[in-house]
């Protein structure tokens, strides 16, 4: 009886709980019916009260749905889940092979194809990427073997436990970590990695009251042995002739005093250096960091006019080759961002497949590739990418994105509302603990690693001994017949005018105790 007793109690129970949800439900409805038809911003919850609001719920939710239930594995845009599931299992350090055949199309315009020898480079000979020295004209050059860097992604952009698996994975895998426009962190730092610190319009982290470059904040940025090189940001793929955009909401005191702005506020750059307006003031302005900080310093740009980079290749013969920039990051259209205004992102600027090539071929006539070396941006997150760019004429490569698979990045497109659901770009402590350093660091650097094998798996099966021998020549590209043809026919490989004025002097070496200085013949 006492069992029976319950069993109704429990039935009286959940009937009124029903009675009692159905009467919300109803009520909501009623409520939203009013809203809708009272409202005129929104035509069609007007026309169609609350039924109406499912629309705007399946448009927001289809962004997510679309990649997991609809898309193909190589449909989606910017990344599709092919590349994905190779950067994620890179990073895992988990068997990359796939089975049956490729799913990737051979037959659209512009499809890259590796020219394979008969006789690829046997394991015994195969060798690890060659050691570049990038600014041997200054007090202390910086030699590095890596092919494949960390491209700048500021902290505030990101969280603070994706900045510290960033730094302790880069210094794991020897490569180096660019701070993005926002200044130099302590978790930066943290790994005691090789830094390249980054100089944007607003010169974060450099800059005095008034915004203007300070001298005092970068000889204390240069006094850091781990900072490597200093890289002048002129412009960014997806946003070009725009500044950075960093939301009030993550702008925390922390975070303003290492950028030297005020808390709380939207961080917004200008949209180019005031204090470079010419070839001139750029060439002035590294010069003189150069001279400051005594480190190697390049500039970073997506590449839209090119008669400026023509105009600057002659101000270098002019001034002399020791006054070059020590490197040129070139940055791709369809590089990516915590926020942009669209208009840019879609239609501005040329992407890396136009540029890279139109750069390497402008020095290399002028005598000036050895000089100023290249570092190429931009979607770079395969080895395909990565050994095509090598090819093209880059000696370094740097991907942001990639890397922020590699933390864990699921491509939710939320990096500028604070609510990144992997914790990436999100000053959200909830969303952050998700997101374990330590375990990501290792993450970081088995993706670095991995990619540098799998561009050496390239060059060897081409019948090269490492990644920086790759040339046009084991490149193809499908044209629009539908064949493919090399890629030296479209950019053939230059033939190098060297004059007088800028043939490169071989720095005489002496030996000081354990350090090798570079004295000027």
């Amino acid at each position: 009886m006492t069992n029976d007793n319950f069993a109704l109690s429990a039935l009286n129970a959940f009937a009124l709980l029903f009675i009692g949800l159905l009467v919300v439900v109803i009520i909501t409805v009623i409520v939203l019916y009013i809203i809708d038809v009272n409202q005129n911003t929104h035509t069609i919850r007007r026309n169609y009260p609350v039924i109406g609001r499912f629309r705007y719920l399946f448009e927001h939710m289809g962004e997510f749905f679309r990649q997991y239930f609809f898309a193909m594995d190589r449909e989606e845009m910017p990344f599709n889940r092919a590349e994905r599931s190779w950067a994620y299992r890179a990073a895992k350090n988990v068997d990359a092979n796939i089975a049956f055949g490729s799913t990737r199309d051979l037959s659209p315009t512009g499809s890259v194809m590796f020219l394979n020898s008969a006789f690829p480079t046997l394991e015994q000979d195969a060798a690890l990427p060659s050691e570049v020295t990038i600014g041997p004209y200054c007090r202390t050059p910086y030699t590095t073997s890596s092919i494949f860097n960390i491209s700048g992604m500021s902290y505030g952009a990101l969280s603070r436990p994706a900045v510290r698996a960033l730094s302790a994975g880069a210094a794991k895998a020897g490569c180096w970590l660019n701070t993005g426009e926002g200044g130099l962190s302590p978790y930066h730092m943290e790994g005691g990695g090789d830094i390249v610190f980054q100089v944007g319009t607003a010169k974060y982290g450099v800059r005095d009251a008034e915004g203007h470059l300070s001298d005092e904040r970068l000889k204390v940025i240069a006094g850091h042995d781990n900072v490597r090189m200093i890289e002048v940001k002129l412009s960014q793929g997806a946003k070009p002739g725009k500044g950075g955009i960093l939301p009030g909401e993550k702008v925390t005191a922390e975070i303003a005093e290492i950028r030297g702005i005020a808390e709380g506020h939207p961080s917004i750059s200008p949209n180019g250096h005031p204090d470079i307006r010419s070839v001139d003031d750029l060439l002035d302005m590294l010069e003189h960091i150069r001279e400051v900080t005594g480190k190697p310093v390049g500039f970073k740009a997506v590449i839209g006019d090119k008669g400026w980079l023509s105009d600057l290749v002659q101000a270098v013969k002019q001034r002399g080759i020791d006054r070059a920039p020590d490197f040129i990051t070139i940055d791709s259209c369809d590089g990516g961002t915590g926020a942009a205004p669209q208009p840019l992102m879609d239609f501005v600027g040329l992407p890396l497949k136009e540029s890279l090539p139109w750069v390497s071929d402008l020095l290399n006539q002028a005598g000036l590739k050895e000089r100023i070396k290249i570092i190429a941006s931009g979607k770079l997150i395969t080895p395909a990418k990565v050994a095509w760019a090598l090819a093209c004429g880059a000696d370094f490569t740097v991907s942001a994105r990639g890397f922020m698979f590699a933390l864990g990045c699921i491509q939710a497109m939320q990096c500028h509302k604070n609510t990144c659901p992997t914790g990436v770009t999100t000053h959200d402590p909830k969303l952050q603990k998700g997101l374990d350093p330590t375990d990501k660091a290792t993450r970081v650097a088995h993706y670095q690693r991995n990619m540098t094998y799998g561009v050496g798996l390239i060059a060897h099966a081409c019948g090269v001994t490492e990644p920086r021998q790759l040339r046009r020549s084991h490149v193809h590209v499908v044209a629009a017949s539908g064949l493919s043809a090399p890629l030296s026919e479209t950019h053939p490989e230059p033939i190098t005018l060297i004059d007088d004025q800028t043939r490169p002097e071989e720095p005489q070496r002496q030996l000081s105790g354990n350090q090798e200085e570079l004295i000027d013949e």
